[in-house]
């Protein structure tokens, strides 16, 4: 074969081999775009109903998205939100920390109508508020009955950031069920966690699932800039129901409350209940006379099912028990000394008074020290620490702790109040000496004490 018949034979070959690969790349490209949602109809379909909420306040800077208004009273501040209309009558949900602070509320409609709002009710700690319009025939949205979404779902969101009206973003369900403590360090809302990119004005904006159900509000992000950095939070569905129905009912909501301050099983903690794995919300503290109290939950209890669902993270709990209708029976499944038990409670109703964290400091009490096995000093306590602690099975003040005791490695620090120690009381020094010395050298026990008046479960190594 002559050399240009191979460059020709070679060069058809190269041209074929070019040919094909284009084709399964032009081939390949199209098969994954198909896979990718297009959002163009839910879009359209439901951004009439997406609104821009305006508030002006005298009251000083707003703490919500905001900026200064050009107009001649300098005082004014303009507050710039999101919200949905779920009622053609005119109700529309937003957050409450958009409208908190507000003189006035204008909500836009995407056609540029604007009407003044009334707020119905408000719920501080979902952030969720209730707005009314006088007007008719709005569109609507629909809120997401089912409570199926799922880590990986595609979402999208609609709402106006930094002032920009009704702009879309996309991404994915990052994770359910989140827990983040407000200001008040109270926690009710499983937050869903989403990469769409959130900033400040789509608070109150809906989050879409692909059907076009709205499965949640927009509400928070973590920042480090003030922007999106791909953490966004939103207020499921579930929750913006029943908060919906308390609002529209009587201007404010309830919730469920049990009287019982919980904390996190950690693997230690599990070993020394006796767990194979950490689960469930340890109960730290039970207020007298509450209603686990009545039911009989004692400190130490750990805490394993609510209403027939699941309690794997302490934060589960207060998410359950929010939801519950104040006054009505419920079922606990928890585990007692190694024992699995079920009791029946009657929830009681959530109040400012029981949401309040206690934080009254511990006093210093009469000097009475003795060294002892776990390597603290200790003191008892007298009537008026014990009813400032809520206690009335006594306790030791630590006063001093050895560097490198068990006691140290355990967590503990000066300042404490000792009332537990495995499944004993502590009552005083002479109570706890004698638990020390009943318990078997190497064990892994739970131990139970005050800080500043919080009530707190470790576990600690016998020595």
């Amino acid at each position: 074969m002559s050399s240009e018949k191979f460059f020709i034979a070679h060069q058809c070959k190269f041209i074929a081999s070019l040919f094909f690969f284009i084709v399964a790349y032009l081939f390949s490209a199209a098969a994954f775009s198909a896979e990718l949602p297009d959002f163009t109809a839910l879009v359209e379909k439901s951004s009439p109903a997406v609104v821009k909420i305006q508030i002006e306040t005298l009251s000083g800077y707003h703490l919500s998205q905001r900026e200064m208004t050009a107009g001649k009273n300098r005082a004014e501040v303009l507050g710039l939100g999101s919200g949905f209309i779920i009622e053609s009558d005119g109700y529309i949900l937003t957050n409450y920390h958009v409208i908190k602070d507000a003189d006035k509320i204008v909500v836009r409609m995407n056609d540029r109508r604007e009407f003044d709002a009334e707020v119905v009710g408000s719920d501080s700690r979902s952030d969720i508020a209730l707005l009314k319009v006088n007007a008719s025939d709005l569109p609507v949205l629909k809120l997401d009955a089912s409570d199926k979404l799922k880590v990986g779902e595609w979402v999208l969101a609609i709402g106006s950031p930094f002032g920009l009206d009704y702009s879309v973003s996309q991404g994915i369900v990052s994770a359910i069920g989140r827990s983040l403590p407000n200001g008040e360090n109270e926690n009710y809302v499983p937050f869903i966690q989403t990469d769409v990119a959130i900033n400040p004005g789509n608070s109150g904006g809906p989050l879409f699932n692909l059907v076009g159900d709205v499965v949640g509000i927009n509400s928070q992000i973590v920042s480090r800039t003030g922007g999106s950095m791909g953490l966004s939070f939103a207020i499921p569905a579930s929750v913006v129901r029943n908060v919906v129905a308390q609002l529209k009912d009587k201007g404010y909501v309830t919730r469920g409350w049990l009287g019982v301050s919980i904390q996190e099983v950690d693997r230690s903690l599990a070993a020394s209940f006796g767990l194979s794995k950490p689960e469930g919300a340890l109960v730290a503290q039970v207020v007298a006379g509450g209603p686990a109290d009545k039911a009989g939950v004692t400190e130490g209890d750990i805490i394993m099912a609510f209403e027939g669902k699941p309690v794997l993270f302490a934060e589960d709990l207060s998410h359950l028990v929010g939801q519950v209708t104040p006054h009505s029976k419920a079922e606990l499944v928890l585990v007692r000394h190694g024992q699995q038990q079920t009791m029946r409670v009657d929830v009681g109703e959530l109040s400012d008074r029981h949401a309040d964290t206690s934080r009254r400091a511990v006093h210093k009490a009469r000097r009475d020290d003795i060294q002892g096995a776990l390597g603290i000093q200790v003191s008892p306590l007298d009537a008026q620490q014990a009813a400032q602690l809520n206690t009335t099975t006594g306790g030791v003040l630590v006063r001093a702790i050895r560097r490198g005791s068990a006691a140290e490695k355990a967590g503990l620090q000066p300042g404490d109040v000792i009332v537990q120690l495995g499944f004993a009381n502590v009552e005083n020094p002479a109570a706890l000496q004698q638990i020390i010395s009943s318990l078997a050298a190497g064990s892994i026990q739970p131990i139970r004490f005050f800080r500043a008046g919080q009530p707190i479960f470790r576990s600690i190594v016998m020595p």
